[in-house]
């Protein structure tokens, strides 16, 4: 939790008010650094969806970050992290409006797939984690090969497949779809995108909206006891479409950079 005092509580709710940020820059990713990494496993597909790979995500909190990751807290910050990018990137329970086309993980329906493991490690914590854990993970998949795998089929279908996996020919993942993540937190009666730490600490509620490059929205979660009018969430929403369409530019432009570079 951040230490504040109440002059300084005042300072950054009444600076909000009159559209005063204390470090000034709109989109940012200031003291928050955070990492994401993937790793792509040969699984079988689940009975309820054998035409569909599967998408894990799971997020740690590093104790150095922050002394409130010591113990439980980071066992409930990252639960609730990962739960939160879940449901932003991976839509409902059944992969329908899942960002990650699971569908292109599939290797034999009902047989193989793929398992995607993708991890987000959060090393220091200035605010706004969940848009900076949904851009590093966006940022980590475009640059996932997935090998390219040869079939052998017996003729009897119950047989399983088996399968030889290529050391030299990669796939590169598709990110296209993938969304980033764009939080509005509300202080006072404003709300303000890319909080930091300390203007979080003063807030009522928070949307985090998850949108993709054509402005379709793809998961939406809330934070905070306060209760938001619906016509406040939907101004919100066009907001956060607004925002994500120059966080999208960003980020297509330092991926392209770093493939450059690695070409």
């Amino acid at each position: 939790m951040v230490g504040l005092s109440e002059g300084e509580k005042h300072f950054i709710r009444g600076g909000i008010a009159q559209d005063i940020r204390t470090d000034g820059p709109r989109v940012r990713s200031g003291g928050t650094e955070v990492i994401a990494s993937v790793k792509a496993e040969l699984g079988k597909p689940s009975i309820l969806h054998p035409d569909k790979g599967k998408v894990n995500i799971f997020v740690d909190c590093s104790p150095t970050a922050e002394p409130m990751f010591e113990g439980r807290g980071s066992e409930e910050l990252s639960a609730e992290l990962s739960v939160s990018l879940q449901r932003c990137l991976l839509g409902g329970k059944s992969g329908a409006g899942a960002a990650i086309d699971l569908s292109s993980l599939i290797v034999v329906d009902g047989k193989v797939c793929w398992d995607l493991y993708i991890d987000g490690l959060v090393i220091s914590n200035d605010g706004n984690l969940l848009d900076a854990l949904a851009a590093a993970i966006k940022v980590a998949l475009s640059d996932t090969g997935i090998p390219k795998v040869n079939v052998s089929l017996s003729a009897a279908s119950d047989d399983e497949p088996e399968v030889d996996v290529s050391d030299e020919e990669f796939l590169q993942f598709d990110t296209s779809s993938v969304p980033v993540i764009i939080t509005l937190t509300k202080v006072g009666r404003q709300y303000i995108v890319d909080a930091t730490s300390e203007e979080e600490s003063q807030m009522s509620s928070a949307v985090s909206v998850s949108v993709n490059r054509h402005g379709n929205i793809c998961g939406l979660t809330k934070r905070g006891s306060a209760g938001l009018d619906p016509s406040v969430i939907f101004d919100m929403i066009s907001v956060a479409k607004h925002v994500s369409q120059q966080f999208i530019s960003l980020l297509d432009s330092e991926i392209a950079a770093a493939q450059a570079d690695d070409e």
